[in-house]
């Protein structure tokens, strides 16, 4: 008998692999065009496009860990600032790139269309 594989299911746990050529700087480059999220104020959808940029230092991110981290915003209210932040923070901790840049291109809403981009490391700081 053909056992089935659970069904996938969101989560927070983001996986990484090493990098298979550590002493080249090489951008990775993700388009992630489904991302959503739930407005804190009105529990209504938010969607965005979020384009993630890196240099990989010592490791990668597993992609489909990836993807399942980001489908676990569905369910979650969140600004715009705060949501964008929270990936690139958890993005770091996992990866610890020479570079990364995470750009939420939020779909419009009320009239206002809103991009947030958030870079590591802080050119600000």
């Amino acid at each position: 008998m053909t056992q089935t594989p659970p069904p996938t299911r969101p989560s927070k746990e983001l996986d990484s692999f090493p990098n298979p050529a550590p002493d080249r700087s090489y951008e990775i480059r993700f388009d992630c065009p489904e991302f959503t999220c739930l407005c804190p104020k009105t529990g209504q959808p938010d969607f965005a496009t979020l384009r993630i940029r890196y240099v990989p230092d010592q490791t990668c991110v597993e992609l489909k860990s990836l993807k399942l981290y980001l489908w676990s915003f569905r369910d979650e209210g969140a600004f715009h600032e705060a949501v964008t932040n929270r990936i690139l923070d958890d993005l770091v901790a996992v990866t610890k790139p020479r570079s990364m840049e995470v750009e939420a291109d939020f779909y419009v809403r009320g009239g206002i269309r809103t991009v947030v981009v958030a870079r590591y490391p802080d050119p600000g700081a």
